[in-house]
């Protein structure tokens, strides 16, 4: 594999693929989790941006997940559907801001992702 084009396309648009591949969500429940992760573990050692860039996504996947369960929670008080609501909008726009950046070649961090990967 050249390591100047993942999957035989230009960098910027693997990862451009790789921020907008988390949406997989949309049509195959789960596939937005694995399918980032698959495309990352795959060819992280390629290049250091795949790598930065997979760590992104990776720490605000499990962000999300975690705010998720806490939103899940308060159901019983009567927020967490609202919350849901407005994490599942907040997830498509940060997807979305995402891979425009990456495809412009830039690292954007995801602004309320927990840094477990650096």
């Amino acid at each position: 594999m050249n390591s100047n084009k993942p999957w035989g396309l230009e960098l910027n648009t693997f990862l451009m693929l790789l921020h907008l591949s988390q949406l997989a969500w949309i049509i195959i429940p789960g596939a937005g989790f694995v399918l980032p992760i698959i495309m990352w573990a795959t060819t992280r050692d390629h290049s250091t941006d795949i790598d930065r860039h997979g760590k992104m996504i990776f720490n605000w996947m499990l962000s999300l997940l975690i705010y998720s369960v806490v939103s899940a929670i308060l159901i019983v008080v009567g927020i967490g559907i609202l919350a849901l609501l407005v994490l599942a909008l907040i997830n498509i726009i940060f997807i979305i801001i995402g891979a425009i950046k990456a495809s412009e070649g830039a690292l954007w961090r995801y602004p309320i992702s927990i840094p477990f990967f650096k």
